[in-house]
């Protein structure tokens, strides 16, 4: 009898083996350019033509409106390795669409960088504009899987994040939530 159930051990691991070489194999590694590239097109494939011509996506640290924009964000250049952002400068409108693969070590900076924008943004519009407000008051602020901060302030939020992360998951990025 031991000797019938000893016969199915090599059949069994070579089972197993090929089960473990059909599993999913890990996303292919971006360069922070490919990434950079991929958050601009996420951003942009979740939004209509008018957004995107109104609130254009930021994604080079050398342009003139990064400081302003990673500042409102809470961020500093120092603190990324990959992004893209909008956001809306003026007190005007309650919106900001974020990617960011933090630095090294920069992880918790950057979260609390998003988080205090989104606080602001409900402090700017609670006695002022409440349809603004009620959008900060839906905003989500993400980690996904691979380290990537997710910032979706903006009407329709939920469908927007949707959208980003769809476009992510294309693109090799897996979009769960860490």
């Amino acid at each position: 009898m031991i000797l019938r159930h000893t016969r199915l051990i090599p059949a069994i691991l070579l089972l197993t083996a090929l089960l473990c070489s059909c599993s999913a194999s890990p996303a292919p590694s971006l360069s922070p350019e490919e990434r950079t590239q991929l958050y601009r097109s996420a951003i942009e494939r979740a939004r209509d033509q008018e957004t995107n011509e109104a609130l254009p996506v930021l994604s080079d640290p050398e342009d003139e409106r990064a400081d302003l924009l990673l500042s409102l964000l809470g961020v500093t250049p120092e603190d990324l390795e990959s992004f893209a952002v909008a956001v809306s400068p003026m007190n005007i409108k309650a919106y900001g669409i974020a990617l960011i693969l933090p630095a090294d070590g920069r992880d918790e900076a950057v979260r609390d960088g998003l988080d205090s924008f989104v606080e602001t943004q409900k402090n700017n519009f609670e006695f002022y504009l409440a349809d603004q407000y009620a959008i900060a008051e839906d905003a989500r602020v993400e980690t996904l899987v691979d380290g990537t901060c997710l910032l979706v302030l903006c009407e329709d939020a939920d469908g927007v994040l949707d959208a980003i992360r769809s476009t992510l998951e294309e693109g090799g990025i897996p979009a769960g939530l860490s």
